[in-house]
């Protein structure tokens, strides 16, 4: 429950040696203000159990941190034969002058970053009941550990692009400065869907079920194992805007203009995927905020 409305009762004239005054704790009515400076101040425990559900993946597995490269690289492998053979080496859709499986890694890297912090941000709060029951912290930390924990998968995937990059002789522009914006573009879509469904699995355990369906379907909305051009191509405006609407389109079709000199994202793309995470993140915040007080209760 949320430490609000703190009002101490007693009597100031009372005699040195009086029983202590007592403190009160009240939640607040209606909609729950976002306290962002509390988040900042509970930073060390956000770190903690970052790092507690970086130990728990991948405690007491044969390959470890691995599976951060594995994963992407079967899925990899999985669709440039089944591409290669329903369409030809020559119909590939893939970036311009580069390999389709560089460019569908180049989609994957950032795609399971954010597949992976749906799945366990979506689940925290019932994964934490434990502790959400027994002391009180800020309850948004809990699905925002596991995308910070979502980050070393990243990085580690994101070092093999490189790699995959360099051997193929693909050397990225400037443009590869613009990275981190769309990598803090695929963080905040991960935390703005995860506060939704993560407050409303707490209410209804369905969620925990349908998340992996979620990111699965997902995926094959988003142009990862094919490119924007090949299914848009010259569409008019309003299309590439509707498309944009599902904001890790832009995220994805970024990383392949940052990474691998491809044709640029459409501005509106862009600016379309950049307000529906505004949208999403504003409103799951003030959403979760107004749930977390009966998240005792709830599980």
């Amino acid at each position: 429950m949320p430490l609000e409305d703190l009002r101490e009762r007693g009597d100031s004239s009372a005699a040195v040696g009086a029983p202590p005054t007592s403190v009160v704790i009240r939640a607040r009515a209606g909609w729950v203000p976002i306290d962002l400076g509390e988040l900042w101040r509970y930073r060390e425990l956000i770190g903690f159990l970052a790092l507690r559900d970086i130990q728990v993946r991948y405690k007491q597995t044969v390959l470890g941190v691995s599976w951060a490269v594995l994963q992407p690289f079967v899925t990899m492998v999985i669709f440039t034969v089944l591409f290669g053979l329903l369409l030809g080496q020559r119909n590939m859709p893939t970036v311009e002058g580069v390999p389709y499986p560089v460019s569908t890694y180049c989609a994957l890297v950032p795609w399971q970053l954010f597949a992976t912090a749906l799945v366990s941000s979506g689940n925290s709060i019932v994964a934490n009941q434990g502790l959400i029951t027994k002391v009180y912290f800020p309850r948004m930390a809990v699905p925002i550990a596991p995308i910070l924990a979502a980050l070393l998968d990243f990085t580690i995937a994101l070092a093999v692009l490189i790699g995959m990059m360099l051997v193929c002789g693909i050397v990225p522009g400037l443009a590869i400065l613009t990275l981190p914006l769309f990598a803090a573009l695929a963080v905040g879509t991960a935390l703005a869907v995860s506060l939704w469904l993560s407050a409303i699995n707490a209410i209804y355990r369905d969620v925990k079920h349908i998340l992996p369906f979620i990111a699965q379907a997902w995926m094959f909305l988003t142009p990862v194992v094919y490119t924007t051009e090949s299914i848009l191509g010259n569409a008019p405006g309003w299309l590439h805007t509707f498309y944009g609407l599902n904001p890790m389109a832009g995220v994805v079709e970024g990383f392949r203009w940052a990474l691998l000199s491809g044709s640029s994202p459409p501005p509106v793309m862009l600016l379309s995927s950049a307000s529906v995470v505004a949208l999403l993140l504003v409103g799951g915040m003030y959403f979760f905020r107004r749930v977390e007080r009966s998240f005792s209760d709830l599980v």
